[in-house]
């Protein structure tokens, strides 16, 4: 079917087509499974809350746990606060979380359900907490959900009256838990101690024990998201993630925050494992510098590979932004670098990149699709596409390989497990762009050039 997406090129401004991104909701249903005992909310109808379960538990292959306000035609025309009010009684009775964490829909938003009207009108057992946000799936992306609810958890649980301890908060962003636990390790490395909040290794990854647990041991405690007003520092890795959460706890509790990109590659995990190290007190440990010369050697190794292919990277754009600066170091060119989230930040960020590295002819574009996407590549080709499984009827429509990376990856297993941020997580990118190039260079040559050895 892609065979037919035609090569003329008009610009669209209300239609997206196999679209680079997905709705608020989604994101905000992942940053509360981050949270240790949290049940997310969906405030809107059931269909809404099926489909976001079921694209998180497609990409993660686990059960991505969310309760519904369930919606009917009563509640669109009269609004939803009765619904409200007798979900979360039944959800604390019946499935026991110590916080629900709300997010509206499109439905919600569109009525006007004022969520903070009603959660101050219900009556919630001492012990237990609802937090809420605002995401209306008509602005932004699951991107934005995501920050808009580590915000709402920060507006409602951060105490600005906790004793200042100088503590260090981490917000690794929109990763996989692969992701969060290497930056964990990274942090164990550096010797500090800090939050990271949200957390969702042990939850979307779990181990299998053969015993269904509702809540998982993993996530951010609820003691810790409260004594984060107490920190001396919060590193945000993902400004298009982190900076708002970190922004509205500086407001609310006065705690400084450094914006850092994603540890993306080289340049971006250097500046990580200095701040880290910095705050620590302490010198770069070892171990991280010889994971960093083990990754030099490797990029000069497999450089005649990369060396100046023509990729196009698209996805989230603080994972874009990561993997386009890492692509540059490998000697690669960007020729296409999008994002379905909306924001001309986006473009400036990725252009001042690419000027660092001279790099012409480059189309940047944010609120992008893929279907612009593909008609671009129909006139300038690419060696390479790096992004999520969505550019997959691209890849095959133009015969271009295709290594997966970032959110969602929906048609292969175990990215979730595995880092690409980080010294290690660079390593693996850079195998499998290898890998990639290699595979098509082997499919592709004359019988007597299929080497087995480069």
């Amino acid at each position: 079917m892609l065979d037919l997406t035609p090569k003329s090129v008009s610009e669209r401004s209300a239609l997206r087509i196999n679209p680079c991104k997905t709705c608020q909701p989604v994101g905000a249903l992942y940053a509360a499974l981050g949270v240790h005992r949290c049940m997310p909310h969906s405030h809107g109808s059931q269909g809404c809350v099926s489909y976001h379960r079921t694209f998180l538990t497609r990409h993660f292959k686990e059960p991505a746990i969310a309760a519904s306000s369930s919606f009917t035609e009563g509640a669109s025309v009269f609004g939803g606060g009765p619904n409200l009010r007798a979900a979360i009684k039944n959800i604390f009775d019946i499935y026991n979380p110590d916080v629900i964490a709300v997010h509206t829909t499109c439905l919600s938003e569109t009525i006007g359900d004022d969520l903070n009207s009603y959660i101050l009108d219900m009556s919630i057992p001492d012990d237990k907490v609802v937090v809420y946000t605002n995401t209306p799936s008509y602005v932004g992306s699951h991107v934005t959900g995501y920050a808009n609810m580590l915000s709402g958890f920060i507006r409602c649980l951060a105490d600005s009256r906790a004793a200042k301890n100088g503590g260090t908060a981490v917000f690794p962003g929109f990763v996989n838990p692969g992701d969060i636990r290497e930056i964990k390790r990274m942090l164990a490395l550096s010797g500090l101690s800090a939050i990271v909040f949200p957390d969702q290794s042990d939850v979307m990854d779990a181990p299998m024990t053969n015993t269904y647990v509702m809540y998982p041991r993993g996530g951010t405690r609820l003691d810790d998201i409260r004594a984060l007003g107490g920190c001396g520092r919060v590193l945000a890795l993902g400004g298009f993630a982190c900076a708002e959460p970190a922004d509205v706890l500086d407001k609310k509790c006065k705690v400084p925050y450094l914006v850092l990109p994603l540890p993306i590659g080289v340049a971006a995990t250097d500046s990580f494992v200095a701040a880290a190290a910095e705050v620590a007190g302490r010198p770069v440990p070892v171990e991280l510098e010889e994971e960093r010369g083990r990754l030099l050697d490797l990029m000069l190794d497999a450089n005649p590979y990369f060396y100046n292919k023509k990729v196009a990277v698209y996805g989230d754009p603080d994972t874009v932004i990561g993997l386009s600066s890492f692509i540059l170091e490998l000697g690669m060119r960007p020729g296409y670098v999008i994002t379905g989230t909306p924001g001309e930040e986006f473009v400036r960020r990725v252009e001042a990149l690419l000027r660092d590295y001279d790099v012409e002819n480059c189309t940047v574009k944010a609120a992008a699709d893929l279907f612009e996407l593909h008609q671009w590549i129909k006139n300038e080709p690419v060696d390479l596409l790096l992004g999520t499984s969505y550019g997959k009827q691209i890849a095959k429509a133009e015969d271009i390989p295709l290594v997966r990376a970032g959110f969602p990856v929906l048609d292969r297993y175990g990215h979730s497990y595995l880092p690409i941020v980080g010294y290690q997580g660079a390593i693996r990118l850079a195998k499998m762009i290898a890998d990639a190039l290699m595979d098509r260079q082997d499919r592709d040559c004359a019988d007597e050039d299929l080497d087995v050895v480069m």
